[in-house]
């Protein structure tokens, strides 16, 4: 059985603008990838950690290639401009299907407004809905607001350090009722973001 679509919420940040979150489809190839080239070569580097120039094909084809099962990925689009701002992503644990990694990026502009807790959040209610319940995320020890955002999700333990790079385990809280979601619109069949004249990318 399929599994039921993600929903997509609006969320006000700390400044006062409105982002929509919700699944990333096919058809939001031009808005991502705009997105992904407007982040500074240091949050490419937090993100994937290692230098990123330019994202190859197969990488591309990897990261766009959500079943929304066993890999998801939430987008966040600016409400008015139109232009992606932020990405989350988990793709399930082959060994252990409850476990999943976890990774997020936030375009530099956006940065520090809130919105990568807000990301995160809405990735673990998604996990929760398909039967996973903890994240696993590496990043640098130095990213310690990727490390804060994680805590925001639920309690943290560290499974291991290596040189600069620490991973961390998430256990996810149950999901958030459905009745607290504000502004929660359920997506069209064809999926993408109901805005008006949307910004490539």
């Amino acid at each position: 059985m399929e599994p039921e679509a993600a929903v997509t919420t609006r969320e006000e940040l700390r400044d006062g603008r409105a982002v929509l979150v919700g699944p990333l489809h096919p058809n939001d190839r031009e808005r991502f990838l705009s997105g992904i080239g407007r982040a500074s070569a240091e949050s490419l580097y937090k993100r994937f950690m290692t230098p990123i120039a330019r994202l190859t094909s197969t990488q591309i084809g990897y990261l766009l290639g959500i079943d929304h099962r066993d890999h998801e990925a939430l987008l966040a689009v600016d409400e008015e401009g139109g232009e992606a701002v932020a990405i989350g992503r988990f793709v399930r644990s082959t060994e252990s299907p409850s476990r999943a990694e976890a990774a997020a990026l936030v375009v530099d502009d956006w940065q520090g407004l809130g919105l990568g807790k807000v990301l995160c959040r809405r990735m673990a209610d998604r996990a929760r809905e398909l039967g996973i319940d903890r994240f696993e995320a590496t990043m640098l020890v130095d990213n310690r607001p990727m490390m804060e955002v994680m805590r925001s999700i639920g309690e943290v333990r560290t499974l291991a350090t290596d040189g600069g790079a620490v991973t961390l385990e998430v256990l996810l809280p149950e999901p958030e009722p459905a009745e607290r979601m504000t502004g929660a619109l359920r997506e069209a069949d064809t999926g993408g973001y109901e805005l008006v004249e949307p910004e490539g990318g």
